[in-house]
Parts: C-alpha cells; structure tokens; sequence
C-alpha cells in the first residue's frame, strides 16, 4: 500500500477511535476497570510527576521550539523535520484544548498539587507528549545519526513521553481514558501530516544536526 494512502488511513481510524472514545467516556463515565488503576498511581512520586508536567507546559516548549528552530536554521537537512515538529506540536496543544471545550468533561476530583479546571478530554499533555517528544523519538530512530543516538536517546525520549502520561496520572490530573484520547488525536495528526508533506520528510537526513 502507498505510504500516503496507509498514513490517511491511520488518521481516519485514529481519529474515529477518538471521537468514539470521547463521547463513551463522557456520557458513560470512566470504565470501571481504570478506576481502580487511577486511584492506585494517584499520589505516588508527586515531586517527580511534577517535573514531568512542567515539559508540556509553554514555559518549557516555548524554548524548545526556539532552539530547534535555531538548529532548522544551521542545519538545512533538518529543517524539515524540525518544523513539522514545531507544527505538531502547535496542533497538538490547540486540537486537544479545541475538543477539550467540545466535550466539556470535568476533572478529577483527587487532584495533588495543582487543581486544574480546564476540561478533561482530551489530555492535552499526553496529545503533545505523543505528537512532539514521542515523534522526535521516532524521527532519531529512523535517521542516520550515530547508533548510539538510534538505540540509546530516541528508546529514551519515548519512555520520556509515557513518563509525561504517567505523570498526569500521579496528580490525579486526568482520566486514563483522557490520555488515551491525548494518544489517538496526536496519533490521527500526525498521520494526517505525514500524508501530505513530501517523501523527502521520512528519508534519513543528509547530516547530523
């Protein structure tokens, strides 16, 4: 099957799941199998969860996304990819806070450290945690950068981003099915952009950054 046509087909199915998720977890509550999950991870390493949180927040991608933008100037051969990160991670955090007002889901109420009032689902923590730090992972892994870089920092970067969704669960901050949805509209996002951009985007760099 065509690359394009595979990636427009995971959008299509991601974005369903998520859509389908949405709607059953708001109108049926959470199931009670992640209930007992949820109340076992709550408030356990809450310094830690913390810091995790704070890697999704502005203050943090703010700069982020001016160092790579940086490194797109300096190195033209990832500057492709550097931007579609940057794009990602913008649609990332403005879908998830765009559905989150469409299916108005309240919060946890056994929150730690911080209350949060914004709407619940999607997550948009883990929706930037898959479509930007779990992307670059996979972007490392498939690039042709030492192989110590492929094999050590991108398995890393994505434990880094479940970290991100484990985090959201120690404070109480989100629903499991929240994080899921954060997952699959990344995912959906993603896909989406894949089917469009050129193929050159996918091929290893010519450089390293």
């Amino acid at each position: 099957m065509n690359p394009s046509i595979k990636a427009i087909v995971t959008a299509v199915v991601a974005f369903g799941l998520f859509l389908a998720l949405g709607f059953n977890a708001t109108r049926a509550g959470e199931p009670a199998l992640f209930v007992g999950w949820e109340v076992a991870l709550a408030n356990h390493s809450s310094l830690v969860a913390w810091w995790l949180t704070w890697v999704c927040y502005p203050q943090v991608l703010g700069p982020i996304a001016v160092a790579l933008l940086v490194v797109a100037w300096r190195a033209p051969s990832w500057r492709s990819r550097i931007l579609l990160s940057v794009v990602m991670l913008l649609l990332c955090w403005r879908g998830a806070d765009l559905f989150q007002h469409i299916f108005m889901r309240p919060r946890r109420l056994d929150w730690v450290v911080r209350h949060e009032t914004s709407f619940s689902y999607p997550s948009s923590h883990a929706a930037i945690a898959t479509g930007f730090y779990a992307l670059w992972a996979g972007m490392l892994y498939a690039s042709s950068l030492p192989g110590w870089v492929r094999r050590v920092v991108a398995p890393c970067l994505l434990l880094f981003a479940l970290g991100v969704g484990w985090s959201r669960l120690a404070l109480g901050a989100h629903y499991l099915t929240d994080l899921l949805g954060g997952v699959l509209l990344a995912v959906a996002l993603v896909a989406a952009a894949l089917a469009v951009i050129p193929v050159k985007v996918l091929a290893p760099p010519a450089g390293r950054p």
